[in-house]
Order: structure tokens, then C-alpha cells, then sequence
């Protein structure tokens, strides 16, 4: 019999380690959360395609420099009939002509043009980074917010358990006569609540974990808590510098401020008007008669603006304007920028200050309602004294997994106010989108060639072809 129970007692060791070290491998950590939602996100896939949109931009704009050739075939036939005697002539023909055309000066414009266009790809750039920042801090939000909410319905489970023992107390000395009615009443009321809040926290943990679900990727598992919080900056004042030169979204201002001005350059440049170089080569045959004629054609062909009804002159006023609009929101992104910094840092401080003491607040709370119970036990406290000390210690528990959540979730906000918080900043072991790659075999707007043959290798690398 004793070396049956040695034998069970090994087992249930064994059966011990085996669940801890599944529970152990199902546990997801921040990490895994950050790099599920960097994969998963379509919002990252949906403007990396439009990533590559702008870049064919650059291409369209370069493709107004070089020559323009078409072809042109034709085949008909003429019906006439004239005279009383309804004579037929008609005749089948036959023409075919190449055409050329070189834009030899067109007073910047095309310059201007390409040019612009490689500004707003580095702007649509700095705009997925951006994008990429709001999709990791989602998922700090969730990954948080489950934690939190776990958490919480655990504490409510608890403290419904701990009033159904008080309940069941007070009825106890209810029947003795050692309190009133009254107090059996208190108690179930306070159950009653207590049951609501529970059904509250549990809602509100369906809730976060659909969150979690559109974020990541998956539904959550075994959320671990995350170790330490994230570097940041040692003052506000720095990281308000890092922020102004580092942050994405003051990179894609910038840039749509150079293509503004490059805008007005290109409406100045539209009044010198136009050279180009034409030419044509064609041929026609008479079917029927089986005749033909050869024709060629070279030409210049000047284009100079003289008046337009104040078109182009309208054109350059309204790119002013509108450059001068960006501009002035390079100004106020920079204000919005430091102040996003100024507002993040604020909050984990006050985090940081409100984890402190909802500490203390727990320890001086858990001594109170130890006390309260024991002199509610020997009569000098009353049932609602005991419901109120117990209502104190959820509060202040309460309030730490909240402060705790919310300390975490303001140093990751902290991070991309700086726009630190991306992939190649947290070390990530995901694979990075190169947004050159593509621009890099589009740029010189390749057509079937050797190069249009590696665009085709690149798409099926995205999957997109």
C-alpha cells in the first residue's frame, strides 16, 4: 500500500511538470503579441500598396521624357456609284504609318515633375512608418487591456466568494441573535453588486479579447506579464528633440512641403511653353488598282503660351497657396508632435506615481480589513463595517491593475511620440518590409526588358502577382 502511494505520489510529480511545462509553452508575451499584429495587419499590407502606387508615380513622371511612338493601321473600302447607268467604283485601301514624338524642352517641367513625385514616395514612406507605430501600440493596447481584464474578473470572482462567506456569517449570527435583520440585508445587497460587477468584468473581458483578435491575429492565451518597461527617454526635453527629428509623421511633412515648392517651380515652368521633335512614317496602297505611296515626315514643333484666360497664371497662385497651407502644417505637426511627447511622459509619470501608491494603499487596506474582521468577530464591529473595509481592499486592487496597465501602455505611447516604437527599433524578429526594393525597379519605368522580368520577381517575393 505504501509503495502504491510512493508510486501515485511520483506520478502526480511527473503529471505536474508536464502541465507546467505545457502551460509554460502556450504562455504569449508581449513580444509574440507585437510581432502577431506586425504580420497580421492589413492596414501595413494595404499601404505598403500604396507605397508602391507612388512609386509608379515616379515612373509615369519619368516616362514624359522619353520618345512617344505609335502605330497606326488601317483598311477600308470606298463605295461610289454614279451616272444612269449606276457605274461601281469602288476601291479597298490599305495604310499603316509609325509616328514619333520627343519632348525636347518643356521649360522644367518634367524635371519638376519627377522630382515631386520621388518627394511624396519618401512622404507615403514616412506615413507607413507612422501607420506601422499605430498598429504595434494597438496591440500594446490589447495585449494590456486583456491583461487588465483578466485580471479584474478574477478579483471580482474573489470578492464575490469573500461576501457569500460573510453572508452566510451574518445569517449564522443572524439565527444566534447576535445582529439584526438588517445586516443579513446589507450583505445581500452587497453580494447582489458584487454578482454585477463580476458580469460587468466579464463583458468587458469578451470585449478586449475581440481586441486582441482583430490586432494580432489570434485569440489570447496564456498572457504573461511583461518584465520591464521600455527605455525611453531620460527627459522630456530630449525626448521632445528625438521626436522632432526622428518622428515619422514630421519626415512626411517635410517632404510634402519639398514637393509644394517643387508644385510652384512646375507651374512657373508651364508658362515657357513647349519644343518637341516629331516625326512619322506611312504608307498607304490602293488595293484594287494595286498602287501605293511611301510618306515620311520630320518636324519641330513649338508650343509657346501667349494668353489662356488667366489659366496658367491661376495655376501658379494656387500652388503658392498651397504650398504655403503645407508649410504651415509643417508648423503645427511639430507643435502636435511635442506636445503628443509632453502629454505621454505626463501620464507615466503619474502612472509610475499612482502604482506607488496604490501599494501602500493595498498594504494599509489589507491591515485594516484583517482588523475589522477579527472585531466584527468578537462584536465591536458591525456587518456593513467588515463589507466596507472588504470594499476598500477591491478598490485599492483594483486600482493597481489599472495603474499597472496603464503605466505600461503610457511608456509604449511614450516611445511612439518619439517614433521609437517600430520593428527595427524593439529588435523584432520579423521579416522588414525593404519599401526600396520596388522603387528602386520601377524608377526608371522599365517596360519588357531584363528589368521588368525582376519587377516580376519582386511581385511574386509580395505575393501580389
Amino acid at each position: 500500500m505504501t509503495k502504491l502511494k510512493a508510486q501515485a505520489k511520483g506520478w502526480a510529480a511527473v503529471l505536474g511538470v508536464v502541465v507546467l511545462s505545457v502551460q509554460s509553452l502556450q504562455a504569449e508575451t508581449l513580444s509574440d503579441a507585437l510581432i502577431g499584429a506586425f504580420n497580421h495587419s492589413g492596414l501595413l499590407e494595404q499601404n505598403r500598396a500604396l507605397l508602391r502606387a507612388a512609386d509608379e508615380d515616379v515612373a509615369i513622371a519619368t516616362a514624359a521624357l522619353r520618345p512617344i511612338v505609335n502605330f497606326t493601321g488601317s483598311l477600308g473600302r470606298n463605295l461610289r456609284r454614279t451616272g444612269i447607268a449606276i457605274t461601281d467604283s469602288s476601291t479597298s485601301t490599305a495604310a499603316v504609318q509609325i509616328s514619333a514624338e520627343l519632348t525636347i524642352y518643356d521649360g522644367g517641367q518634367s524635371k519638376f515633375a519627377i522630382e515631386e513625385a520621388k518627394e511624396n514616395v519618401l512622404a507615403t514612406r514616412a506615413r507607413l512608418l507612422s501607420l506601422e507605430q499605430s498598429v504595434l501600440l494597438r496591440a500594446v493596447r490589447a495585449y494590456m487591456n486583456v491583461r487588465r481584464t483578466t485580471e479584474t474578473v478574477a478579483l471580482r470572482q474573489s470578492n464575490v466568494r469573500l461576501i457569500t462567506q460573510e453572508l452566510r456569517a451574518a445569517r449564522d449570527r443572524f439565527e444566534v441573535g447576535e445582529i439584526t435583520r438588517t445586516d443579513v440585508a446589507l450583505a445581500e445587497a452587497r453580494l447582489a453588486a458584487a454578482r454585477s460587477a463580476l458580469a460587468a468584468a466579464e463583458g468587458g473581458l469578451i470585449s478586449a479579447r475581440e481586441e486582441y483578435r482583430v490586432s494580432v491575429g489570434h485569440n489570447p492565451g496564456n498572457l504573461r506579464a511583461p518584465k520591464s518597461l521600455p527605455n525611453t527617454a531620460n527627459s522630456v526635453e530630449k525626448a521632445k528633440s528625438i521626436a522632432v527629428h526622428n518622428h515619422p509623421d514630421m519626415h512626411a511633412i517635410q517632404h510634402d512641403v519639398s514637393a509644394a515648392d517643387l508644385r510652384v517651380m512646375r507651374a512657373d515652368s508651364a508658362m515657357r511653353g513647349t519644343l518637341k521633335l516629331k516625326g512619322g512614317l506611312g504608307r498607304s496602297q490602293n488595293l484594287g488598282a494595286n498602287t501605293y505611296a511611301n510618306t515620311g515626315s520630320v518636324s519641330l514643333e513649338a508650343n509657346i503660351p501667349i494668353y489662356q484666360g488667366g489659366r496658367l497664371s491661376a495655376l501658379h497662385r494656387q500652388a503658392m497657396a498651397r504650398r504655403d497651407a503645407t508649410r504651415s502644417g509643417l508648423h503645427i505637426t511639430r507643435h502636435q508632435i511635442q506636445q503628443n511627447v509632453g502629454n505621454t511622459f505626463a501620464q507615466l509619470r503619474v502612472s509610475a506615481a499612482s502604482r506607488d501608491a496604490s501599494q501602500r494603499q493595498i498594504r494599509a487596506a489589507t491591515v485594516a480589513f484583517r482588523g475589522v474582521r477579527e472585531e466584527a468577530n468578537v462584536g465591536s464591529r458591525t456587518t456593513l463595517d467588515v463589507l466596507n473595509a472588504e470594499q476598500e481592499l477591491l478598490d485599492a486592487r483594483s486600482g493597481l491593475i489599472g495603474v499597472q496597465t496603464d503605466e505600461f501602455i503610457a511608456a509604449y505611447s511614450a516611445l511612439a511620440s518619439m517614433g521609437l516604437l517600430t520593428a527595427k527599433h524593439l529588435n523584432l524578429p520579423v521579416q522588414q518590409y525593404d519599401p526600396a526594393a520596388y522603387y528602386k525597379l520601377v524608377k526608371d519605368a522599365p517596360a519588357k526588358s531584363a528589368q521588368g522580368d525582376k519587377l516580376n520577381r519582386v511581385l511574386r517575393a509580395l505575393g501580389k502577382n
